[in-house]
């Protein structure tokens, strides 16, 4: 197996994470938290974050669905989204959260329902990105000395 030509891949996909705007600096922050005592570092925070997310988003969908919307409920659940997704730099993902409060804010109940329609497409995106990107990585194995590359 040719390991530099899937370390290029994995590269590929990562830059475009970030040129396509999914991923911002914070995620630059995580990767140099990783070190040889812990060479999973950045996956497996990932994994919490779309585990959380996913049990955030259950209970914002349950919200939505009541007769009666509790907009300070929905707000709360969305802060909550947000700050998750800006611990790992999921940019579009807070973006479309920032949006949704702002609807929250203005009792607009059909603005906050396409708001997270575009929350779950961001996020079904993210995850299958990243997880092509983790795979691409423990195939091409760990690397001698990770360097950040030129923004």
């Amino acid at each position: 197996m040719d390991y530099v030509h899937l370390r290029r891949q994995a590269a590929s996909l990562r830059k475009g994470l970030f040129d396509q705007g999914y991923l911002d600096e914070q995620f630059y922050q995580l990767e140099d938290l990783q070190d040889d005592a812990s060479p999973n570092f950045v996956e497996e925070v990932v994994t919490l974050f779309f585990r959380d997310s996913a049990r955030l988003m259950a209970n914002i969908d349950q919200a939505l669905d009541k007769c009666v919307k509790d907009f300070n409920k929905l707000d709360v659940y969305m802060q909550q989204l947000k700050g998750s997704c800006t611990s790992i730099g999921a940019s579009r993902m807070k973006t479309e959260c920032t949006a949704f409060r702002e609807c929250c804010r203005d009792e607009n109940i059909e603005g906050c329902m396409r708001s997270f329609q575009k929350i779950k497409r961001e996020h079904s995106v993210l995850r299958q990105k990243l997880e092509s990107y983790f795979q691409l990585l423990r195939q091409a194995g760990p690397v001698e000395c990770a360097t950040r590359p030129n923004k």
